[in-house]
C-alpha cells in the first residue's frame, strides 16, 4: 500500500511539529517524518473485534473492585 501525503496535509504537519518542537521542518522532512508516522500506526494499530470488546468488558467486569 503507498502512502500520499497531500501539501495540506504536510503543511499542517509542519505547523504541528513546530508548535510541539518548537522548529520548523522542510516539506520534504515533514513529507518523511509523516510518512514513517503513518506507517508505524498502521503496524501496532489493530481494530478490535466485537468479541474481543466483550471479552475486556467482561473482564473489567470481573476484576472491579
Amino acid at each position: 500500500k503507498i502512502t500520499m501525503l497531500s501539501n495540506e496535509q504536510i503543511t499542517k504537519f509542519q505547523m504541528l511539529y513546530k508548535s510541539r518542537f518548537g522548529r520548523d521542518i522542510s516539506q520534504e522532512e515533514a513529507f518523511e517524518q509523516g510518512i514513517k508516522l503513518i506507517r508505524l500506526v498502521e503496524l501496532i494499530y489493530k481494530p478490535m473485534t466485537e468479541k474481543e470488546y466483550e471479552m475486556v468488558q467482561k473482564r473489567r467486569k470481573e476484576t472491579k473492585l
